[in-house]
């Protein structure tokens, strides 16, 4: 099966290719599952204009970006991330907050959230793994990265991407309520309720979604697609 993208506007019409960038080869059937691809663009004149996402973008897990369902676009993303900001920031009004970002998913969250909150705030990371490297979660929490600065007496704000079964939340308030914070609350950007093992809630929520696998904004499908500025659900 071939794969063709069409772009435009452009001068004249061109087809374009994709390949491997693995092997160099120009082959135009489909490659196995998560090999890497570019787009070889030194063969097209300057003139040629790649506008959109769908037509010019491929990532190595046999996923076309246009193959994606946009659940969430940006606009909708960046106008509930000011809300809860705005939330926030009346609740901690005159206080300082230190939001604590799970990575790597709830990065670009943080980082916007951040920016709409109005009270003195500072950051601070810590990782863990649950996930794996696919869709299904491993059910074990681990931790791979603690805080950096003391959580004594500070009123904390964990920083989630996606609350679903709670597994690592609940993990996590068990290891940062030891820090004995002033408060601990959890912002999460998506909650997938329908999956939930642990009861466990999120005191700031964005949307809430049904139990579908999602990327983009930070989220990914092994270490794929955190770049896309929509939240997706993947087919």
């Amino acid at each position: 099966m071939t794969k063709f993208s069409w772009c435009g506007p452009v001068r004249n019409w061109h087809k374009v290719r994709w390949f491997s960038s693995r092997s160099g080869s120009t082959n135009p059937s489909v490659p196995p599952l998560r090999s890497a691809f570019v787009l070889n663009l030194a063969r097209f004149p300057s003139s040629i204009q790649f506008p959109c996402w769908n037509a010019a973008l491929i990532f190595g897990s046999n996923f076309i970006v246009s193959d994606l369902r946009v659940l969430f676009t940006r606009q909708q993303i960046a106008e509930r991330v000011a809300e809860l900001g705005a939330q926030i920031s009346r609740d901690f009004e005159g206080e300082t907050v230190t939001l604590l970002g799970v990575l790597k998913g709830a990065t670009i969250f943080l980082s916007d959230l951040s920016r709409n909150i109005t009270c003195d705030s500072t950051f601070d990371f810590i990782s863990v793994s649950s996930y794996g490297n696919g869709k299904q979660n491993s059910g074990e929490v681990k931790m791979m990265k603690d805080v950096d600065q003391s959580m004594e007496g500070k009123n904390v704000i964990l920083v989630e991407d996606i609350l679903d079964t709670g597994l690592t939340l609940s993990y996590l308030t068990r290891v940062l309520e030891a820090h004995r914070p002033r408060t601990l609350r959890i912002a999460a950007l998506l909650d997938k309720a329908a999956r939930r093992i642990q009861p466990i809630h999120a005191d700031y929520v964005g949307f809430t979604i049904p139990d579908e696998f999602v990327v983009g904004y930070g989220m990914d499908y092994a270490e794929r697609y955190r770049n896309l500025p929509d939240i997706c659900v993947v087919p």
